[in-house]
């Protein structure tokens, strides 16, 4: 085996954690049905993604992608106008293939998730109970019937790895499903809405926005008592409470 200076974890909560050792990095998640999607995900999905090395009960091993992370939540992306249309392009290629046998979470759950949600951030003081009212009111754009698609489930900036204008890859395919396509584009838009543009150039415009800046609300207000549990901080700038703090000057 190579040796390695070091050993980097690149997250870590309760649920799972990832390292980094050289160039492998390594998965271990608590549920492995989780990392069973990955790996089938992976497998179908007709964009660059990770190879596979090797994979056992609850650990999964992959090969790092070259490139650079398309962006990062709460940092302007420096990525090229090609970058964007390249991952724009190859979400749309995903969006339009074969369906994968798994359904991500229906309509009704995701309302009866998100007025929980809503419920806990004003009674708990987190957020005050108009820029809750207000993003409430934007998501509903959001909440109506969609055309399944296969969707990644947790499209962020940081899953891709582009070089220059092209695409090397998507990673973390634990959350694809049968979903709305538009959830994706909102997530990898999150934070970094003057790049959405660039985005469609490659994806198509055939898109209601209104639909996607309802995901963006969606998406900060269900995410935000997670992330606080497990140690992050939805307050840091441009991240989710200023996304939703965003919604109040539409």
């Amino acid at each position: 085996m190579t040796a390695v200076d070091e050993v980097e974890v690149v997250v870590a909560h309760s649920e799972r954690a990832t390292l980094r050792v050289g160039d492998v990095f390594v998965k271990v998640d608590g549920n492995p049905g989780r990392l069973d999607v990955e790996v089938e995900a992976m497998a179908l999905a007709p964009v660059p993604t990770p190879e596979v090395l090797w994979r056992k009960p609850n650990v999964l091993a992959i090969a790092k992608v070259p490139g650079q992370a398309l962006g990062r939540l709460g940092t302007p992306s420096t990525a090229s106008a090609g970058a964007w249309a390249a991952a724009g392009a190859a979400v749309r290629r995903l969006h339009e293939a074969p369906l994968p046998p798994w359904v991500g979470p229906g309509l009704d759950d995701m309302v009866a998730e998100l007025d929980t949600e809503c419920e806990w951030l004003v009674a708990n003081g987190v957020l005050p109970a108009e820029l809750v009212r207000r993003n409430r009111e934007v998501a509903a754009a959001a909440l109506r019937p969609w055309k399944p698609a296969f969707t990644h489930g947790d499209l962020q900036t940081m899953h891709f790895f582009v070089s220059g204008d092209e695409l090397n890859g998507v990673i973390d395919w634990s959350e694809a499903a049968q979903g709305d396509a538009l959830l994706d584009l909102a997530v990898m838009t999150l934070g970094q809405e003057d790049r959405l543009d660039d985005l469609l150039a490659g994806y198509g415009t055939d898109v209601d926005v209104a639909v996607i800046r309802g995901w963006w609300s969606v998406r900060s207000l269900t995410a935000s008592r997670w992330l606080i549990e497990h140690g992050f901080d939805p307050d840091t700038p441009g991240c989710e409470f200023d996304v939703l703090r965003a919604r109040m000057r539409d």
